[in-house]
């Protein structure tokens, strides 16, 4: 299964990347019992952040929609690490945190998500469906425009 995940990837157009080191102090997951916590991603790219700014003022929609798509991307590369490279041990991605740096009248934030909702259900199948929230912030980390963080249920 894991070569299907990363080939569905690949058909969408995404090579997972090197898992990412932590910006500051913390980890960039952990595991409790078959639960498995991704730090928040931001929508890095050939190691540089992809997309940055205000979504409704500097960013657009759809440019924003694949910034949240690259979030997702790197929420899969560290899934991998966390679990030795095997990404069949994914169960169900449980939940994703949605942060999208907007103006304030931008209403649209669940929008954004669906970039990467929409990565994680067709790259997972029904493991990927999850709950999730989309959430409007003043300002993100490296001013990306967007960030996710993920609950992933895992085989232990």
């Amino acid at each position: 299964m894991s070569d299907a995940i990363e080939a569905r990837l690949k058909d969408l157009g995404y090579t997972l990347p090197a898992a990412a080191a932590p910006a500051a102090n913390y980890v960039p997951f952990t595991i409790s019992g078959n639960l498995l916590y991704i730090s928040g991603q931001l929508p890095m790219e050939s190691g540089k952040i992809a997309v940055t700014g205000h979504v409704g003022r500097d960013v657009d929609v759809p440019t924003a929609q694949r910034a949240a798509e690259l979030c997702a991307v790197n929420i899969l590369a560290q899934v991998k690490a966390a679990l030795n490279g095997d990404l069949s041990k994914v169960r169900r991605v449980l939940k994703l945190n949605g942060f999208v740096a907007s103006v304030p009248e931008f209403t649209e934030q669940h929008l954004v998500i669906n970039g990467a909702s929409n990565l994680i259900a067709n790259v997972l199948g029904d493991a990927g469906k999850h709950a999730r929230a989309a959430v409007g912030m003043a300002s993100l980390p490296f001013n990306a425009a967007v960030e996710i963080d993920a609950i992933v249920e895992i085989d232990v």
